[in-house]
């Protein structure tokens, strides 16, 4: 079952053309790195890891789960309404409802939604018969943590998973994780198997063991860049076989962060799979413009690996150092 949300970012703009979420800000005194002139932005968000509590169904208390693509995710309109009151330090929630946006640079970057890219990056990963099995995965810009789940599923040593704000990590991304660990995820085919799935018991009847998909994850929230820094300055920095992302290339304007990131935290040989739109109207990104950056920088070659032509046009990059094997 495929979900379809939308921006009303850009009132202006036509609603079927709709821009995605997961943006960088840039720091408040940092210089640009690709020397366009500079916007003023606010400061990033700081770098925070995020830790499951000992009896991990805790993050599932008064969430409503569902079911999509094989896999447990929580009810993001639930999560919305109990966020509303503005009690999560970040009030993000209600900053969203009344600016009447789904996108805030630098306090809310749209992670409380799922968008369209992902799955086509889900689809890609099964159809391409990618192996997670004993590689640390990436799950950039993870929102919902889908990509990072699927990466699990599959026995990935290590799945991280960062977004930019922690309400996201909190109340989206972890819960999901736990549903799947807990539940051993839903393996239906059909639409009616997946309808009728139970969800899996938000409660354990005494405190056990965190399931072992859970033991193999971590959680980030903050910018790429300061995410970066607290990854690489952890002992020993290990760096990523293998970095998901969809839907992060929406802004020029944080090309250069997103770069940067990818440069440093992926492995010599490793590989980047990053899902997006052609373009994203009224912010001017898309596939061509960060094909072309990448170019010019001379660090990653990059080559399409799957085209939807459903809709507006989608692509999936295959992104690996230039010199890797």
């Amino acid at each position: 079952m495929r979900m379809d949300f939308r921006f009303n970012f850009f009132p202006d703009e036509d609603e079927s053309k709709e821009p995605s979420a997961h943006s960088e800000t840039q720091p408040c005194s940092a210089t640009r790195q690709d020397e366009r002139p500079a916007v003023k932005r606010d400061c990033i968000k700081a770098a925070k890891e995020h830790r499951i509590p000992a009896d991990g169904s805790e993050v599932l208390h008064n969430k409503v789960l569902q079911t999509a693509s094989g896999l447990y995710y929580v009810n993001m309109a639930v999560v919305e309404l109990t966020c509303r009151d503005g009690a999560h330090g970040e009030d993000i929630v209600s900053k969203s409802v009344s600016s009447h946006s789904d996108l805030i640079p630098g306090v809310y970057e749209g992670g409380l939604k799922i968008w369209e890219c992902t799955y086509d990056l889900m689809e890609f990963l099964a159809e391409a018969e990618i192996q997670f099995a004993n590689k640390r995965v990436l799950d950039l810009g993870c929102g919902a943590g889908l990509l990072g789940i699927v990466a699990l599923k599959g026995n990935a040593a290590e799945v991280h998973f960062q977004d930019y704000n922690s309400t996201v990590i909190e109340e989206i991304t972890m819960p999901n994780v736990v549903a799947n660990c807990i539940s051993g995820g839903n393996e239906a085919d059909s639409k009616e198997d997946r309808k009728n799935v139970k969800p899996p018991s938000k409660r354990r009847k005494e405190l056990e063991p965190l399931p072992d998909g859970l033991t193999r994850c971590r959680f980030f929230s903050g910018g790429w860049s300061e995410v970066s820094q607290l990854l690489l300055d952890s002992k020993p920095c290990s760096k990523y076989d293998l970095i998901l992302t969809s839907e992060t290339i929406y802004n020029p304007d944080y090309y250069g962060a997103l770069h940067d990131t990818l440069a440093q935290l992926l492995a010599k040989d490793g590989r980047v799979y990053l899902a997006s739109k052609v373009h994203y109207f009224g912010v001017g990104g898309g596939i061509y413009l960060f094909e072309k950056y990448l170019e010019e920088r001379k660090v990653f070659r990059s080559s399409t690996v799957k085209e939807v032509e459903d809709g507006l046009k989608r692509y999936i990059l295959e992104i690996a150092f230039q010199d890797s094997a």
